[in-house]
Parts: C-alpha cells; structure tokens; sequence
C-alpha cells in the first residue's frame, strides 16, 4: 500500500504521467469540466474533501512551475487566497475568471473536490525536479 499524503490512485497517476508545463486543475464543486477534459470526481458532500485538502495532497507529489488563480479569489474568497499564496509564494499568476476557465481545457484532468466557496479554482503547471 502507498505510504506517501496522496491515496488517491487516479490521482497519482495523473501526477505522475505530468511532464514539463502539463497543467492540472483543482477545482471547486461548481466548476464547468470542458467536455473533452478528464474529470477526478472526489466531491463527497459540501466541503469534503476541501479545496485546500486537496492541493496539499497534489502538492506532496507534483512539482509545481506556475500557478494559475483568479483575480476574483483576492476578492471573493480572500482568506483561500492567502492560505494558497502561503504555499505557492512566487509562482502564483493572477488571471480572470474566465481565462482560468478556458486554460482549463488544455489540461489533463481537473479534480473536482466537494470545496463549496466561490473561485477556489487553480490550474497548477508541471515543473522540472532536476
């Protein structure tokens, strides 16, 4: 059995079959899934599992480039804001609403999580370990 933060097998498996500048998406329970786009379901009910949870865990195996947020999550959900800036300090990019939206469907999958607050979207950009 897996010992490392991410259980999740789909998950995992996403993350590892990143290579540079491929993107993943951790989404709220509200955000539209490009048709042609895989979706990781993990929503189990209002808040679980939350946004937050969920990037730690990705975060435990994906080495991260860039990231992509909403300019409407300074605003709109401020305090998510500061918690994602307090793990992704420098390589966050702020971007609308809408352009996260269309970025999304470039990606390989978005995770869907039960998150129930607004504009707790970011579109996480492979990097290089070495």
């Amino acid at each position: 059995m897996k010992k490392t933060t991410l259980l999740n097998s789909e998950i995992s498996r996403i993350v590892a079959e990143c290579g540079h500048k491929d993107l993943l998406v951790i989404a709220d329970s509200g955000l539209p899934v490009p048709e042609n786009t895989k979706r990781i379901d993990i929503a189990l009910s209002p808040g679980i599992p939350s946004f937050l949870e969920t990037l730690k865990a990705v975060l435990s195996e994906l080495g991260v480039e860039k990231a992509y947020i909403a300019k409407e999550m300074i605003d709109k959900n401020n305090e998510l804001y500061l918690e994602v800036t307090k793990l992704l300090q420098d390589k966050i990019i702020i971007i609308d609403h809408e352009k996260l939206k269309e970025m999304s469907k470039m990606s390989k999958a978005v995770i869907r999580t039960g998150e129930f607050t607004s504009f707790a979207n970011i579109i996480l950009q492979s990097g290089v370990e070495f």
